[in-house]
């Protein structure tokens, strides 16, 4: 029994072998030249099973000059791994590149009618080492045909904490002209502001590109907290009387405090918590300068960060919560309301929110 097992063994070994030195000579020719240079990895596959992790991050080149009986002994590279080996080496050998990359998920479900929104709150496994100037190619592709290249990288990042703020507002079409390559180049560029631009090009282009070009919806580009925020303020301007206790927190102070804590951490989103009082008596600025032992000036630095979160992320929210502001005065609503909404606006759109809300009582134009 042990002799037929040895024997079976042996022959599947001479098979990998064979394969192995088949498709080293295929991609050996002058034609392959070019996609030798990367990294095993870009040809595997999010569903592919017993991946050969120990060789994903070597090129083509480098496991192609390495001796067969080497690479099989590699500590956890048993012949199922081996043969996962040769089915990507061949499928390097094809003209059309994986649609997705090993290492990069597909974040999106399915999504309603009305299109998809971004997800700023889920963590993905995008790895910016293995997008190759294909696929690269392939997103800005579909960011020039839908004309989106207006839209700002900190509007669409997963997170505003990966993103250094001098990049905040920089519009997708910056980088239309580059390659991967030229963007490493760049000044400034490191490995994480090039994840980042990377990441959001990738998501643009995973969206729009499972829309249909004919549908008679369009997608529209937005944090995943705007639309149910929006269409609240929407449905509370048809009222024509005040808000019910608490709706005033559920509906909107606390979408926006969320998505502060993702964009500005959580050091941020307590402080604007305790300035807006929502788990109790609203702080000053003093009280919690005392409690973390630092200085005001540094306090008002962190929430200064609020504001810039919003300024990129909701722009219109400004106008929105003046709309809101003046309709529930004209409902004479809670005034409990109407003072955290107040200090919510002026924490989130400072001197902008105080400016428009004077026009709005003169009856200027807002």
């Amino acid at each position: 029994m042990e002799g037929h097992m040895t024997k079976a063994t042996s022959a599947d070994e001479y098979k990998l072998h064979s394969s192995f030195d088949e498709i080293r000579n295929v991609l050996l020719d002058g034609r392959y030249t070019d996609r030798r240079h990367k990294p095993l990895a870009y040809w595997a596959l999010p569903n592919d099973r017993r991946l050969p992790l120990a060789f994903l991050g070597r090129t083509i080149d480098d496991l192609l000059s390495t001796p067969f009986d080497e690479l099989s002994s590699t500590a956890g590279i048993g012949q199922k791994k081996i043969g996962s080996l040769v089915r990507l080496l061949h499928r390097a050998t094809q003209d059309q590149p994986p649609a997705v990359p090993f290492g990069i998920s597909d974040r999106f479900g399915e999504q309603d009618s009305a299109g998809p929104e971004i997800d700023d709150t889920q963590p993905n496994n995008f790895d910016p080492s293995i997008v190759s100037e294909s696929l690269w190619t392939q997103w800005r592709d579909t960011v020039r045909q839908r004309e989106v290249g207006h839209e700002k990288l900190g509007r669409l990042a997963p997170t505003l904490q990966a993103l250094p703020t001098v990049i905040w507002h920089s519009p997708l079409q910056y980088y239309l002209d580059f390659s991967v390559s030229e963007i490493r180049q760049l000044k400034t560029h490191g490995e994480k502001r090039v994840r980042v631009v990377l990441e959001v090009f990738h998501v643009v282009h995973e969206l729009l590109s499972n829309t249909s070009a004919r549908s008679h919806l369009d997608v529209r580009l937005v944090p995943k907290f705007i639309p149910p925020i929006e269409d609240w303020i929407s449905d509370v301007m048809q009222r024509t009387e005040g808000l019910p206790t608490g709706e005033l927190q559920r509906e909107l102070i606390l979408p926006m405090l969320r998505q502060i804590e993702i964009d500005a951490g959580p050091t941020v989103h307590k402080l604007a918590n305790s300035r807006l009082g929502i788990d109790g008596e609203s702080q000053s600025v003093r009280a919690q300068s005392r409690r973390m032992g630092v200085t005001r000036a540094r306090v008002y630095q962190l929430l200064d960060d609020c504001s810039k979160v919003m300024n990129v992320r909701w722009p219109e929210g400004e106008q929105r919560l003046i709309r809101l502001a003046q309709h529930l005065k004209e409902q004479q609503g809670n005034a409990s309301d109407l003072e955290t909404l107040d200090a919510a606006s002026e924490l989130l759109f400072p001197k902008k929110y105080a400016h428009l809300m004077e026009e709005g009582e003169n009856g200027a134009p807002e």
